[in-house]
């Protein structure tokens, strides 16, 4: 068997699996589970899920039949106008999902939750700020909008190139709280590095979030019916489709490497051929290195999470400088709206960046805001980044999954896997104009 590019696992090799075959790659895509998605799978039943956490016993009655359960691993929202939902409009893989707007967005201030203001009207009827601070977040709010770095007639001033982010605060004479939620729950920053870095980035991902929120009114975020396992199976039809191979169950037993370049994959005594190979770090554990950890906590509720308005689904952001921390903490919640749970029942998944030898200790900020809780199943991953490009072995490697709560640095990285293995940026129309000349325009 020969195949000049052999994946292995989770959800970014079967995004670039099935980009890769539009593109015209013969493609191998093997995982040695028996679903797909790796480490973003959802568990389903829910007997799987208590086993998989070694909770004793089998789930209570009250939990509803276990098949009605599909819980995410690693949960996370698609931006409306973002990366990841621009590659599923591509390549066309929307025709195998359904999504659902999330209810609401909402950010944590002294101990209460607020929904996020990211329109001129919400910031004027948020109770997150006073007056004066309304009107001036609202001509901040209007001059993003009209921002364009493409030209300096909407500069106003400021040097996108230049001025930090810190300045153009400052230049609007925002307060803390309101820098605070701006900086981590519309531009969805985890640590507060960016002030100090040009305020171009930031802009961007300010504008990114109101225009996700303009798509669909209710909150900038969506999510798949079924949960998230949908995703990397959306992407394996669509590699089907276009000629590429999938393998479950596939134990790997090792990494075929000549004049150290990689040359195949053997398994069960097989060897597949291959010039490229993509994979998470769980398969080639010698080269990537540990930058930190995460801790995750999956809870389930028989409750709405309180002063979310009752929404069935939403996102709390917790910034760092309200909880005396270096790095948000997250909560993501979804529910049987959503085909992930028994009727009448919630899955939040609260997750954060471990800074202290008691990561259960960090997170409880989180989890006060979902009490009465039901269950928990926590888990704590390291994170995992490759130690090389990989240009000269050819083994490109994925980072794992962080503690965010949307899918923007998971995209960043299947961009920067492209570039490495095909030497150009990845470009959303090049991709589009490729699949029509191979395959026709439909």
């Amino acid at each position: 068997m020969y195949f000049p590019s052999c994946l292995l696992r989770g959800l970014q090799e079967c995004i670039l699996s099935g980009i890769m075959s539009v593109n015209g790659k013969k493609v191998l895509h093997m995982d040695r589970n028996p679903y797909y998605g790796g480490e973003s799978a959802s568990i389903t039943p829910l007997e799987d899920l208590y086993k998989r956490f070694k909770i004793p016993g089998a789930p209570p009655a009250s939990m509803g039949r276990g098949r009605d359960w599909n819980v995410d691993l690693i949960p996370k929202f698609l931006m409306a106008n973002g990366q990841l939902v621009k590659m599923l409009l591509f390549t066309e893989v929307t025709r195998y999902l359904d999504f659902k707007v999330t209810e609401g967005s909402f950010v944590y201030k002294g101990g209460k939750i607020y929904k996020v203001p990211s329109t001129e009207a919400e910031a004027l009827a948020s109770s997150l700020m006073g007056l004066f601070e309304k009107r001036r977040f609202r001509k901040f709010l209007v001059y993003v909008a009209n921002f364009d770095e493409n030209d300096p007639r909407t500069f106003e001033g400021i040097d996108p190139k230049k001025t930090s982010m810190r300045e153009v605060y400052k230049k609007f004479d925002l307060g803390q709280d309101v820098i605070d939620f701006t900086g981590h729950a519309l531009a969805l920053y985890r640590t507060d590095d960016y002030l100090d870095q040009p305020c171009c980035e930031t802009i961007n991902r300010i504008k990114l979030y109101s225009e996700s929120l303009a798509r669909y009114g209710k909150s900038p975020y969506l999510y798949p019916l079924y949960g998230l396992g949908e995703l990397p199976q959306g992407f394996a039809r669509l590699s089907a489709i276009y000629g590429g191979t999938y393998m479950l169950n596939k134990p790997i037993e090792e990494i075929i490497m000549q004049n150290g370049k990689v040359i195949g994959v053997k398994s069960e005594g097989e060897i597949a051929r291959c010039k490229q190979l993509i994979c998470d770090p769980s398969y080639v554990k010698d080269r990537v290195e540990k930058v930190g950890q995460v801790i995750r906590v999956i809870c389930i509720l028989s409750h709405p999470i309180k002063n979310t308005n009752d929404a069935n689904s939403c996102q709390i952001i917790i910034p760092q400088n309200q909880v005396n921390r270096k790095s948000d903490i997250y909560v993501c919640m979804i529910s049987s709206a959503h085909n992930v749970a028994a009727q009448g029942k919630y899955i939040a998944i609260a997750s954060t960046t471990v800074e202290t030898k008691e990561p259960e200790k960090e997170i409880r900020p989180a989890l006060e805001l979902l009490e009465p809780i039901e269950q928990k199943f926590v888990s704590i991953s390291d994170l995992l980044v490759p130690k090389d490009l990989g240009t000269e072995s050819q083994i490109f490697i994925s980072r794992t999954y962080d503690a965010t709560t949307h899918f923007e640095t998971t995209c960043d990285d299947i961009k920067d896997i492209y570039k490495r293995m095909m030497g150009s940026e990845f470009d959303f129309e090049e991709m589009k104009r490729k699949k029509n000349d191979i395959y026709g325009e439909e």
